[in-house]
């Protein structure tokens, strides 16, 4: 089986993170698979949301220690540099929603790739851990650019110093994630939150994504302009007008994304 397994399921493509005897842990070919899995249904017109989940009891562990150390391995800057780095900006410059799935621990690298996504939602057994500080690293994957501004600057510092493991429940009050639901619900919620973004007007909320990239380090008048520029942008595509028109026709949109 490969070790990303790709499914689509009407406009949303299901990506699966598939070593679950590692935990669901990458090594390299799964990292580079991903991307290639990332890439393909941000090129597929026909795709407008993607899922990502682990199989398994685990949603991913990290990196795949024993290739980490491994001499003929590629080491720690081309783990960090060709796997993690471009999993990460993939996953914020796809102009489509991404929601994870966390079924279960998600540890190191595992972690910071469900936080990088769009819209988190965890099973009640699910964990969170910046594991890094354990076995003497820092944080990568954006951990340290995206945990401090969804949980704050103290709580972000002691969670990755500390390795504190952190519940579902602990995560959805800190604001980490978005939504805890109970293991046996978690897929099917899931992917009701994706099925309802594969339909929705998907150039508005790519705008939407660029824009909430782009707040990470805009001044306010930056962000304002550049609001008014993509809300320019949104009023000229197909979405706006079928959105207005059905509003004004007291009727359902059939958004097409475009």
């Amino acid at each position: 089986m490969p070790f990303i397994k790709s499914e689509t399921i009407g406009q949303v493509r299901k990506l699966t993170l598939n070593r679950p005897d590692k935990f669901n842990s990458f090594n390299r070919e799964m990292a580079l698979l991903l991307q290639q899995e990332l890439d393909t249904a941000a090129d597929d017109k026909a795709i407008r949301a993607i899922l990502i989940t682990g199989e398994g009891k685990a949603f991913c562990a990290g990196q795949d220690l024993s290739e980490a150390v491994d001499a003929s391995g590629p080491g720690i800057e081309r783990i960090v540099r060709e796997h993690y780095n471009p999993i990460i900006a993939r996953i914020r410059q796809i102009e489509k929603p991404i929601v994870c799935a966390v079924n279960g621990v998600a540890a190191g690298a595992g972690a910071n790739i469900a936080l990088a996504c769009d819209v988190v939602i965890a099973a009640s057994s699910a964990s969170f851990i910046q594991a890094f500080s354990k076995i003497g690293l820092i944080p990568d994957s954006g951990g340290t650019f995206f945990l401090p501004r969804l949980i704050g600057f103290g709580r972000a510092s002691a969670t990755m110093m500390l390795g504190d493991k952190i519940s579902a429940g602990e995560a959805l009050q800190m604001g980490m994630i978005y939504m805890e639901v109970e293991d046996e619900i978690l897929m099917e919620n899931a992917f009701n939150l994706a099925k309802v973004l594969s339909v929705m007007p998907t150039k508005s909320i790519g705008l939407t994504k660029r824009l909430l990239n782009q707040s990470l380090s805009a001044t306010l008048e930056d962000q304002l302009n550049a609001e008014r520029n993509m809300q320019v942008e949104a009023a000229n595509s197909y979405d706006y007008q079928e959105g207005v028109k059905a509003f004004l026709e007291k009727r359902k949109p059939a958004f097409k994304g475009e």
